[in-house]
């Protein structure tokens, strides 16, 4: 079975978030970049059904030419071979534009099976997995929480509010993965020295074949119209306890309409 993983190499989460204020788009450089957290558990994934059923498992990521310190994040892992599509013309791609390009990169290779996260910790529209499948024509397994394989067909969990329901498909298919799903592993000192000779194709946007007119912020469906700085955190309601301040305290949280 060959699956592929699509990550993205995102700011790291713990760091202030900025935006750079020509383009209102994320200042990439203004924070330590990392791999996103959520890919970790599509990755984990697709090792834990390559140890099953056998295969290999290859990684694509779309970003600057420092993205590849999070392909060399998933090969550290176990990842077998990765791919950096990587060219200026898709700088500012939104979702729709994303989707468009992996979709393309996803042509020059073979795979059954397609992993992503659910979300990136960046923009969090969890948009890109159903877009992907829909360019593919696949059939789409999103927010799954379990995923078994039998042959050519595919099981998934799919979290939803009430619970999971249980959905089917058969193989070649897209899943999105939730973080209920495993435990990433931590890389090991020998998969990080392995990590180091492992392959990493470079496709730029005429390889990958793609239409430079419909991505990059040129090609984008939306744009950030205006920003502006979050306010400071006003001060709280201090509430003096004179032997009724169990009262005072319900007394301000119905008002609140939280009781």
């Amino acid at each position: 079975m060959k699956i592929v993983v699509c990550v993205k190499q995102v700011p790291d989460t713990e760091a202030e978030k900025r935006l750079l204020p020509d383009t209102l788009t994320v200042d990439r450089e203004s924070s330590n970049p990392v791999l996103n957290e959520m890919d970790e558990y599509a990755i984990e994934e697709a090792l834990k059904l390559v140890e099953a059923h056998g295969g290999e498992v290859t990684v694509l990521t779309m970003g600057p030419d420092g993205a590849d310190a999070a392909l060399r994040k998933a090969l550290s892992m176990g990842a077998d071979s990765g791919i950096l599509l990587s060219d200026p013309a898709l700088a500012g791609s939104d979702a729709v534009a994303t989707s468009y390009a992996i979709a393309q990169a996803l042509g020059t290779t073979e795979y059954d099976l397609v992993v992503l996260g659910s979300e990136a910790s960046d923009a969090r529209t969890s948009l890109v997995p159903a877009m992907l499948a829909e360019r593919l024509g696949l059939p789409q397994l999103t927010f799954a929480s379990k995923v078994e394989i039998d042959g050519t067909e595919i099981t998934v969990n799919r979290l939803t509010d009430y619970g999971h329901d249980i959905v089917k498909a058969q193989l070649p298919a897209v899943v999105s993965v939730v973080e209920k799903i495993n435990e990433p592993r931590y890389p090991s000192f020998k998969g990080i020295m392995a990590a180091k000779k492992k392959p990493i194709a470079q496709l730029d946007a005429a390889a990958a074949g793609i239409d430079t007119a419909v991505v990059g912020a040129g090609g984008a469906w939306t744009a950030v119209a205006d920003a502006a700085q979050r306010p400071p955190r006003s001060a709280g309601v201090k509430v003096a306890d004179e032997g009724d301040g169990g009262v005072k305290l319900a007394e301000f949280l119905s008002a609140q309409k939280f009781i």
